[in-house]
């Protein structure tokens, strides 16, 4: 964020600071991806949940949830696309195209991120409720879902429509944390995500938070791309549960080890995690702010020495 001059919070919002911010993960840091925005709070917000903006250091949060005494008058707000900071993200989403186009001979994948329907529903009506309504109010916890599933399925599709290459969805946290029974994922949230896959015209990655392997075998049949975990999980046990329907991402510890570890830290953590089988390398959440760059550099320079080690 010093060195580029786009920060947060206004980068939340300024498209011409979300796009540079983003950019820099390429140009400065040696990714081959470019990721933004960098919260969970977009959807919310056009929902009516109101939004504490954060500051340098900490991401946007959800202050209240309009719709935590049920779903009456629940449903997607007309003009969506002009809610809130959609037109902020798809305005940095051009002009993110725009930049990397200028690079000529080089490919820049551009992965947009998103909440997914069960953060959209716990934003909205709190988490306890999510979880209450899906054991004692199904009807309930339906209706919810099918809203928020068609509002991430038009959001996102207006995302690749306006170039992402990608999309990157954190989702399930109440999944990964075992609050929500086997049976609730497998017979009330997997039908709306494998609708969600269908839909959107571009590929899906899942992010999970927290200790999901349990769950991994059934979010792995709901037609998603990839699935990215956090360290939490065995990436032997992820591996062995996802098979070849979907390719596994992480899992290096963003706080122990790319926040507070040393560049050596990151290498070995990498190197073990490409050993184990991982098809795409990267932290296991979301980088913090304050990592130091030599550590986020040393994630990719591990990469590459592994490669050139493996022969």
């Amino acid at each position: 964020m010093d060195m580029t001059g786009a920060a947060w919070p206004e980068a939340h919002s300024d498209p011409e600071k979300m796009a540079k911010l983003a950019i820099a993960w390429h140009e400065i840091a040696g990714f081959e991806a470019v990721h933004y925005p960098y919260c969970l709070t977009v959807l919310a917000e056009t929902m009516g949940c109101d939004v504490r903006m954060g500051t340098k250091d900490i991401q946007p949060s959800v202050l209240s949830h309009p719709f935590s005494k049920g779903p009456e008058n629940l449903g997607i707000p007309e003009n969506l696309l002009e809610k809130g900071r959609i037109p902020a993200v798809l305005k940095a989403t051009e002009i993110l195209v725009d930049m990397i186009e200028n690079k000529k001979g080089r490919k820049i994948p551009l992965i947009a991120g998103m909440e997914g329907p069960l953060t959209v529903f716990t934003h909205i009506a709190e988490i306890k409720n999510c979880l209450i309504w899906a054991l004692k109010k199904p009807d309930y916890f339906n209706t919810f879902m099918e809203t928020c599933t068609e509002l991430c399925i038009e959001y996102a599709s207006t995302l690749f429509d306006h170039g992402a290459d990608a999309l990157c969805m954190p989702d399930g946290g109440i999944v990964g944390s075992r609050m929500m029974p086997p049976s609730v994922l497998e017979d009330s949230v997997k039908p709306f995500y494998k609708r969600l896959c269908r839909k959107v015209n571009g590929p899906v990655i899942l992010h999970i938070c927290g200790d999901a392997g349990d769950s991994l075998r059934t979010l792995s049949e709901c037609g998603f791309e990839a699935i990215s975990i956090e360290e939490k999980v065995s990436l032997k046990a992820a591996k062995e549960a996802i098979g070849d329907r979907a390719r596994l991402i992480g899992n290096v510890s963003p706080s122990r080890t790319l926040l507070f570890g040393t560049p050596d830290a990151v290498k070995a953590e990498a190197k073990q995690c490409l050993s184990a089988g991982v098809d795409i390398l990267a932290p296991g959440c979301g980088i913090a702010p304050g990592t130091p760059l030599s550590n986020i550099r040393a994630l990719v320079e591990a990469r590459d020495e592994w490669y050139v080690e493996k022969g």
